[in-house]
Parts: structure tokens; sequence; C-alpha cells
């Protein structure tokens, strides 16, 4: 048997391969992330070697991918691992070396030593991959959406307090929110202010009409009101207008884009055939289902639900010493932060709706009467939902494959 370890890179990376003495049989040697040096590496280096072969990688964020999915492609074992298993393997050493050849020899030599323990790595089909990368983009997106709004929200209490408060329509279909409209076109108080009570309702009646917003009298009334008596801190002059009108049209470009990004995640994710199920659980919705789907992907990977949750980082760990047994040990996150957010949303939703007989509420319940603490009762009702949706989602994936196949 021969165990290859690849050192990945950016561009670049090198592999080296020990047989079951741990003797070098192939020098570490580099090799591009490119058509050509991708099939240099299969044909002239991996295939050649005798016996059988594995070969194991880090998952090093994207990096990884595209050697992991040829070498698959290829018909060889493909072992991705997490960098932490290899982190302290074999540092029973006082030197102190750190080089791409050296790491590569060191996975190489994990294989050997843990040889019947690899899980071959199975490349995501390619419409997952779609979905993982478009849940990541949205995400982006609204963290951005997020900062830009608490950035505009903090400049407009400079030049127009509180006129984020004034509207509370929900933010239309193509990402435009009344409230950033409207301060964008009367970005100073004073613009109100110093109108009359007849000239603003007029003109914020044009402006309903060419925004498209429905107009209301009250509404232009409680909005006059509310710019006056104010004591601004930014004067109204070009420097304040360019800040302001600046962050605006941020704020009305990006909620765009994300409205987009969002009709591609839900009709990709719609194409899933647990999307369905997937939405039917509780606390679940059309968002988080896709992200759910995106972040754990084809579930029947896991052999079972430990793994899984192990998969999420939300598995506490384990102290123990002589007699000394920790009773309530810290979650390991040692696995997607991104899932552990979605799951965070999931698990705030049944705490707000209190579903009273729902199995994720009555265990969060539970906890939180034994007098654990938020975020241990919160991680726990994360686990419970994880353990539901395993039992749930891979017997309709494996049924509806056998469906597929016969049909």
């Amino acid at each position: 048997m021969t165990a290859v370890g690849i050192d990945i890179s950016k561009g670049r990376s090198t592999v080296c391969a020990v047989n079951a003495s741990k003797d070098v049989v192939l020098t570490p040697r580099d090799f591009d992330h490119t058509e050509v040096g991708l099939e240099r590496l299969i044909y002239n280096e991996l295939l050649a070697l005798d016996g059988e072969v594995k070969v194991i990688m880090e998952a090093t964020g994207r990096y990884h991918e595209p050697v992991a999915s040829a070498l698959h492609e290829a018909g060889i074992f493909v072992c991705v691992l997490n960098p932490l298993v290899t982190h302290n393997y074999g540092n029973n050493t006082i030197r102190k070396v750190r080089s791409d050849k050296a790491d590569a020899r060191k996975i190489a030599r994990y294989g050997i030593d843990h040889w019947a323990e690899l899980r071959e790595h199975t490349p995501l089909d390619s419409m997952r991959q779609q979905l993982k990368l478009v849940g990541r983009q949205y995400n982006f997106y609204m963290k951005h959406v997020v900062q830009q709004q608490n950035n505009l929200i903090a400049l407009s209490d400079k030049v127009f307090p509180g006129v984020n408060e004034i509207f509370t329509s929900p933010m239309r279909k193509d990402g435009h929110q009344k409230w950033v409209d409207f301060f964008l076109t009367f970005w100073h108080a004073d613009y109100i202010s110093r109108m009359s009570q007849k000239a603003f309702i007029e003109r914020y009646r044009k402006w309903c009409k060419r925004k498209g917003y429905n107009f209301s009298e009250q509404k232009a009334f409680d909005v006059y009101v509310s710019a006056l008596g104010h004591y601004i801190t930014l004067p109204k002059n070009a420097y304040a207008k360019l800040l302001v009108t600046t962050a605006c049209n941020q704020l009305i470009t990006t909620p765009k884009n994300l409205a987009a990004i969002k009709a591609e995640l839900l009709r990709i994710a719609t194409l899933m055939p647990e999307y369905e199920m997937v939405l039917s659980l509780y606390g679940v919705g059309e968002i988080t289902a896709a992200q759910l789907m995106a972040e754990i992907g084809d579930v029947r990977r896991f052999d079972n639900r430990g793994s899984l949750i192990a998969y999420a980082g939300v598995d506490p760990s384990t102290s123990q010493s002589g007699k000394y047994l920790s009773k309530s040990g810290k979650v390991t996150k040692r696995g997607s932060s991104h899932l552990r957010k979605t799951l965070f949303q999931i698990v705030s939703t049944h705490l707000k709706r209190s579903p009273a007989d729902e199995a994720v509420y009555q265990f969060i319940n539970k906890k939180r009467a034994e007098g654990k603490p938020y975020f241990v009762y919160m991680t726990a009702g994360a686990n419970k939902f994880l353990r539901i949706y395993y039992g749930t989602i891979k017997p309709f994936l494996a049924s509806y494959q056998e469906v597929s196949q016969s049909s």
C-alpha cells in the first residue's frame, strides 16, 4: 500500500508518497493546479505507483477542490482531512521544520498510520456546489447590507435624527427601502423644516408618485412634524450631502444585488429533492432551508447523526482527568461556522414562537428549566434539531433515490 500526501497551496501544491514501511517512494515535488499539471500528477506519478494507493490532503478553503475533483474523476481514492487532524501528528521532535515538502511527507505518513480509518472524499454534485457558493455570497452581501444600514443610521443622527424610524414599510423585492429613498431626496431636516406644511405635503405627494409609494396625507404630516425641532450637528453643505448621498446609494445598490442573489438561491434550492421536506421542519424558512442544504450537502454522506453534529461543531467536548469529570464541556466549534449561524437562527425562531408541541422547543425548555445558561440551551437546541434533520432527510433521500432508479 502507498499513501500519497499532498500539501495544498494556491495554484500549486507539493506531493510526496511513502510505502507501508514509511519509506519515501515518490520524492516531494511540485505541480500546478492546471489541466496539464493535474494530468502529469495523475498519469505520470500516481497511476505509476504499485499496489493500493490512497491520496490524503487537507481541506484548505477552495484551493483543494480542483485537485480532489480531478483525482476522484480519475478513479483514485482521495481523503480530505480537517487540518486539525494532522496539525499535531508526528510532532515528537525538538526540531522545528515547516516547509511544503515536510508537510507533504507528514500527511503521507499520517495516511499509513491511519490507513483503515481514511474516508473517501466524494465531491458534491454540481447543483449542490452551486447552491453552497450562492449561499455564501448571500451571507456576504447580507452582512454588507447590515453594515451599510448601520452606517447610514449613524449619519442620519447628525443631519436628520430618527428618519429611519418614520417609515415602517418592508424592503421591496427590488431592494429599495422607503426610508432610504426618502432620505436620499430629503437628506437634511432643514429641507423640510424651512418649508410650510402645505408645501411639503404637496412635494411629498409628488415624490410618492414618482417613486411608486403609497401616499398618505397623515403620514406626510407626521414626517413634517418629525423634522421640526432637532439640534443638528452637521450643517447643510456639500460635504454633508456627499456623505449622505453616497451612503444612501450604496444601501440602494447592495440590496438590489442581494435580491438578485436571493432569487437565484431560492431557484436552485427548489430544484433539490429534499427542499419541501426541509421547509416543513419547524422554524425553517425558505432562506434557512436553502442555507441548511447548502452547508450540509447530501446528508447521506454522514454515517450517523453524531458525524453531522460534529461537522456543525455543536458537539460538547469532554474534559476528564483522574476523579475530575467536567459536567458542562464547551462545544468544539471545529465544524462549519456558517452552519452554526443558520442553526442559531432556527433555534431563535423556536424561542420566539414557543411552540409547546415541538420537540426542539421542549428540549430547550427542559434545559432552561434546569438552570442552564443561554448559550448552553441554545446549543442543545441546535444539537436536537440536527438529530431531527438527520432522521427525517436521510431516509427521504434514500427512498427518493430508489424511486428514481426504478423509474
